[in-house]
């Protein structure tokens, strides 16, 4: 398994920062040639050959990066190929099972990038043993050196660095890779990690997530304030009050992503084998939200959740989250006035709970529901899920202490 971790630049000296920005941007320049000339091609080798590397002219790099460029530049219009046969694969099935409209969508998403050639803003080098040697054995006031060679124009770079918390962690688990991504701020240095043992025995439980409590899980932790008195829904209204590319705006984003991490690092798996998740995509998709709610990150808090629960060998099951808050995990009537915002009160039961919380109760329980049931807005009304002579399936919960089991109650 192969971990990253990102170590600043910062304490390079003006000039050794110039040289590697000058260096990045003929790296890329160099990428962006080879990426004209061989994206109409057939047959694309990991490896260009001589033929086509020679063709790159007006160059100050090294034979030796233009080869790494190419290959680099190969990697990416591969893999983009690799993504679109994978689409049309899916088009034909969705096409063969008769769900056209399913099709259309992704067959539009395929006619854009069939035409589009790949996008190199972000694209960081990267380079092998042939141009790196990592030194971490130095007695100076630095953790370590990288050292930079064979780039061209007779550019020889020693960039200093310090290692942190992530680096040393990642240290600990496995060795370092002799490769390296560079930005113009930051080295990624690339670790090589045994695979996590997935954990066979423990309890299945559910997290919600939300904006005023980050995460609640069904056995009980729940994540809000963090010690400096800030929770994920406050740093949201900050950043809708900050103009978006401003310094503020991006110190603000930092403080998200802080936060964000703090969380997930407060989660307790200690006998977890399973965690069970909601499934959200297009989550603002056609909707009118505030500009608060805008900049709630789902993505970034579910990717980083996943890493945090892959790491540690937990399982991970996606469901899909329809009417999980409005589901009373006590009985299973579900009903839309069942909650109001973080409060949840059965109108069957009287049962009351936080509604992140009850939620979270609901996904531990691998609760299906289909497609037909949920366009017929039963939930107006009130319905019990699922119904058995007006009871519910899943009932009254609790854990006696002999056994450890769940004993049921009507």
């Amino acid at each position: 398994m192969i971990k990253s971790t990102k170590s600043s630049l910062k304490f390079c000296n003006t000039g050794k920062l110039i040289s590697v920005s000058k260096f990045i941007e003929e790296y890329k320049s160099v990428m962006s040639q080879f990426i004209d000339l061989i994206w109409n091609e057939e047959k694309i080798s990991n490896l260009l050959p001589k033929e086509i590397t020679s063709q790159v002219t007006n160059s100050w790099l090294s034979a030796r990066a233009i080869q790494c460029a190419g290959k680099q530049a190969s990697g990416i219009i591969r893999g983009t190929r690799k993504k679109q046969a994978q689409r049309k694969y899916i088009i034909d099935k969705l096409v063969e099972r008769k769900e056209y409209k399913k099709a259309r969508k992704l067959q539009a998403i395929y006619d854009i990038n069939s035409i589009s050639k790949p996008k190199l803003d972000n694209i960081q080098p990267e380079l092998d043993s042939r141009f790196i040697e990592i030194d971490l054995e130095n007695k100076t006031y630095f953790d370590g050196w990288l050292h930079l060679s064979s780039l061209g124009d007779k550019l020889n770079l020693e960039l200093p660095f310090k290692k942190h918390d992530h680096f040393n962690k990642m240290m600990s688990k496995g060795r370092v890779k002799s490769g390296i991504r560079l930005s113009k701020n930051n080295i990624t240095f690339l670790f090589d990690l045994e695979e996590p043992k997935q954990i066979e025995e423990g309890k299945v439980i559910g997290i919600d997530v939300g904006q005023k409590s980050i995460l609640s899980c069904s056995n009980g932790q729940v994540i809000n304030y963090n010690p400096h008195g800030y929770n994920y829904q406050r740093i949201c209204q900050e950043l809708a009050r900050k103009k978006k590319g401003s310094i503020n705006f991006r110190k603000a984003q930092t403080h998200r992503t802080n936060y964000i991490n703090w969380s997930i690092n407060q989660l307790n798996l200690k006998n977890i084998k399973q965690v069970n998740l909601e499934s959200i995509k297009d989550l603002r998709k056609g909707r009118n939200t505030s500009r608060s709610l805008k900049h709630w990150n789902y993505g970034e808090l579910f990717d980083k959740l996943e890493m945090k629960l892959n790491d540690a060998g937990v399982q991970i099951m996606k469901l899909n989250p329809t009417y999980t808050s409005q589901r009373c995990s006590s009985c299973g009537w579900v009903r839309k006035s069942n909650r109001n915002g973080k409060v949840f009160k059965c109108d069957k039961c009287g049962f009351t709970a936080d509604s992140d919380l009850n939620a979270s109760l609901n996904l531990s329980l691998y609760l299906i529901i289909g497609k037909q049931e949920r366009l017929l807005h039963k939930n107006r009304t009130g319905f019990y899920w699922h119904e058995v002579s007006r009871e519910s399936i899943v009932p009254n919960t609790r854990k006696t202490k002999s056994t450890e089991k769940f004993q049921y109650s009507k």
